[in-house]
């Protein structure tokens, strides 16, 4: 059961009230640093793992075009 819009906006003026906006302005702040560092660090891994496996995309292609040369030789 969601409470409703009244009671979550007494709530909010509660914790304004106790916390103040400066300290609720810094935790913020601080958090929304916090999960920019937690995804760049798992963009990072990524990369990482992504740098050690082999790419064989380009030459799949060339296989295909040669393959694609060849058969118009052929004709």
């Amino acid at each position: 059961m969601m409470p409703s819009w009244t009671k979550l906006l007494i709530l909010l003026a509660v914790i304004v009230l106790i916390f103040g906006t400066k300290k609720l302005r810094t935790l913020g702040s601080d958090l929304g640093s916090a999960i920019k560092g937690f995804k760049k660090a798992m963009g990072d891994d990524d990369k990482k793992e992504s740098d050690n496996d082999a790419d064989f995309s380009s030459a799949q292609k060339s296989d295909g075009l040669e393959n694609n040369q060849n058969n118009d030789k052929k004709e």
